[in-house]
């Protein structure tokens, strides 16, 4: 993939245009529609937002679900070849006419352009699909509006994906999504608690900004070299040591041995197992570390033997 980050497009694009946190399987029909005008020559390719940078949406907090790192990858999975990806300070200033003539005609090179039914641009989100339209009859590009995709009778949204996240339903959330939620990130080194207690894990820290899923015990998937590998993991802040300042997730793969410092590791959330709670002492952490990892081995072996049937 190519990020886009001084000069323009090198070739004309179909672009997709949206925040797409999550890249949810809404979003995906956006990306898939753009992805298709690589028959006709054109490059696929993504504006969205660096996520940190935006943190009010239509007058709306919100928490980003992925990082810039994650939805790159998933970007890239959905077909798109090039990414552009500022802040939002530097284009939120733009008039609805600056953003289509600077960005999408003279930097994206845009002969094609994406975007849901209720897509907003320019200042103050004062431009609509109408506008948009007009603006690509004047500026050399169509415009494909794609409609909302619904599931079990609701429309699917990053909203929705967050709130399911921080009632602890990552198998609701994954059908949203069309794949697990993940948690991911640069392992880092932790006080060695767990390893002395027998359950070393891999220490991954949450970014300021970022959802949270509910916090406690889940049955988990990690991907240490690539494949699947059945774990449990805890996210939270750690009371019964309170060590840490912001969330992070811990990660005890079973029946693997490794070391992980310093590398990007998957962790695919499959199962809540429990909420998270303070122990009195290391010794009762320890025996609940071994019951949640006796759960998530009966979990894992239960979802294999229904795959099988």
């Amino acid at each position: 993939m190519i990020v886009l980050t001084q000069g323009k497009a090198p070739r004309p694009t179909a672009v997709a245009l949206g925040l797409f946190d999550g890249v949810h399987l809404g979003h995906r029909a956006v990306l898939h529609a753009a992805a298709a005008h690589k028959a006709e020559g054109l490059l696929p390719a993504v504006f969205t937002f660096s996520a940190p940078s935006i943190s009010y949406k239509q007058h709306r907090q919100v928490q980003f679900l992925y990082t810039d790192a994650q939805k790159q990858q998933l970007l890239a999975a959905q077909g798109m070849e090039l990414i552009y990806s500022p802040l939002f300070p530097e284009i939120a200033p733009l008039t609805g006419e600056d953003f289509s003539a600077r960005i999408l005609r003279d930097l994206l090179r845009a002969q094609v352009v994406v975007c849901g039914e209720d897509f907003r641009f320019g200042k103050n989100a004062a431009w609509g699909t109408g506008e948009l339209i007009r603006l690509g009859q004047s500026h050399g590009y169509r415009v494909e509006c794609i409609p909302p995709v619904q599931l079990e009778g609701e429309r699917v949204s990053s909203r929705r994906i967050r709130q399911l996240l921080a009632d602890g339903h990552p198998e609701a959330a994954a059908r949203l999504l069309g794949g697990d939620y993940r948690i991911g990130g640069i392992v880092e080194h932790g006080n060695q608690l767990g390893r002395t207690m027998g359950f070393p894990t891999l220490n991954q820290f949450f970014t300021p900004g970022q959802c949270t899923p509910r916090f406690g015990v889940y049955a988990s998937v990690a991907y240490p070299e690539g494949s699947p590998v059945p774990a449990v993991t805890n996210i939270g802040m750690r009371p019964t040591i309170g060590d840490t300042s912001c969330p992070i997730g811990e990660t005890y793969i079973l029946d693997w041995e490794g070391t992980l410092y310093g590398r990007d590791i998957p962790v695919a959330l499959k199962a809540f197992l429990r909420p998270e709670q303070r122990f009195d002492g290391i010794a009762a952490l320890s025996r609940q570390l071994a019951r949640d990892i006796a759960a998530a081995r009966d979990y894992g072996a239960k979802h294999q033997q229904e795959e099988q049937q």
